[in-house]
């Protein structure tokens, strides 16, 4: 055990800026001339580094801290999907985490003279194990910096139930990417209310485009890019595109009927039709290849041929007729002979034939 001041950085939910705050506060503290320490006990913003699943924050607080520890120390527990589902059939055990995190914390607070620990995620993320931020910070004996966002009032209920939770622990709470419409309502209404239920409120950092974004310049020096153009660089990049694309994107509209022009989409248990298969579903009925499995065809061991389509005198192509009247038996007398009368049916009424034979309405198109 030791006894390093030790401050937790938790959130109300994901992406709220808890890095940014966490190691901002370590800067503040280093130019004191104190030396800090840094530590994550969950990694949850995961990446594959060279075979290894590592933690994007511990490594962004290294380099700008200039930290030395090693990142198992730094992230003594990797809190990935397959983590949690061992977590949840038993393979993980809460006792063992918990001392590793001990140890590993120990180790880092024993030759630093501050300790910022960083939540993971939202401060209800570990609860699987047993590893919740009010869980952390109690075995750690850390106090707590609570990061929220604000956009309406009702965002106060998320503050409220982690202020209940860490109780004496909760040092304040810092409210970051306030937006201009929000921030009066934040100044006027939910900051006293806040404090009224004894609740510190340490401040409210601004949504700033020059805070969150990346300038084009910034981002061809980072990426090592040639830049075609003689633009300035000094503008923000709002949104990537990113030109790979797979097979659904990149095949251009299938031709569909008039009232549904839509493009292709992925579809339950449909087979995309693209490159050669688009080529041949343009080509004319009589040149293509007969379907393995058409009209006419058994699915079982023998295969019977398909029945071909009747063509119309004057070339206009007849569906087979499907159902019908069955044919009467033939009736017999009682010596055998065939009864003529008892086989007759009723005839059809014919109609006149026109000079000019008509067609049916779906081959006459409109002028």
């Amino acid at each position: 055990m030791t006894d390093t001041p030790t401050t937790l950085v938790t959130a109300t939910g994901d992406s709220a800026g808890k890095t940014a705050i966490t190691v901002a506060l370590a800067r503040l503290a280093a130019d004191r001339d104190r030396s800090v320490g840094y530590m994550k006990p969950k990694g949850t913003r995961l990446q594959s580094n060279v075979g290894k699943t590592l933690d994007q924050d511990p490594m962004l607080a290294r380099e700008v801290l200039g930290l030395d520890a090693e990142m198992h120390q730094m992230e003594p527990v990797v809190y990935s999907p397959t983590f949690v589902e061992g977590a949840i059939r038993g393979t993980e055990d809460s006792d063992a985490l918990r001392d590793r995190i001990r140890e590993e914390y120990d180790g880092i607070a024993a030759d630093h003279d501050q300790v910022f620990v960083e939540g993971g995620g939202s401060w209800t993320t570990g609860g699987v194990v047993g590893l919740t931020d009010v869980d952390v910070a109690e075995l750690l004996d850390a106090r707590v910096v609570l990061v929220a966002e604000y956009g309406s009032p009702n965002d106060l209920d998320e503050v409220l139930a982690a202020a209940d939770a860490f109780g004496d622990r909760l040092a304040g709470v810092v409210f970051n990417k306030v937006s201009d419409d929000a921030f009066e309502s934040l100044d006027q209404d939910g900051i006293p209310f806040l404090e009224s239920k004894g609740i510190t409120v340490f401040g409210a950092v601004p949504h700033e485009k020059e805070l969150a974004g990346v300038t084009v310049g910034e981002l061809a020096d980072e990426l090592g890019a040639e830049l075609l153009t003689d633009a300035p660089t000094d503008a923000f990049v709002e949104r990537f595109l990113v030109g790979a694309m797979g097979g659904d994107e990149s095949a251009p509209p299938l031709p569909a009927r008039p009232r549904r022009r839509r493009h292709h989409r992925r579809r339950p248990r449909r087979r995309p039709d693209r490159g050669a298969r688009r080529f041949r579903r343009r080509l004319p009925r009589a040149h293509r290849r007969p379907p393995a499995l058409g009209r006419g065809a058994r699915q079982g061991g023998g295969r019977r041929q398909a029945r071909p389509r009747r063509e119309h005198r004057h070339g206009h192509r007849h569906r087979p007729r499907r159902g019908g009247r069955p044919r009467r038996p033939h009736a017999r007398r009682p010596d055998g002979r065939p009864d003529g009368r008892a086989a007759r049916r009723p005839r059809r009424r014919r109609r006149a034939r026109l000079s000019r034979p008509s067609l049916p309405s779906r081959f006459v198109r409109d002028p």
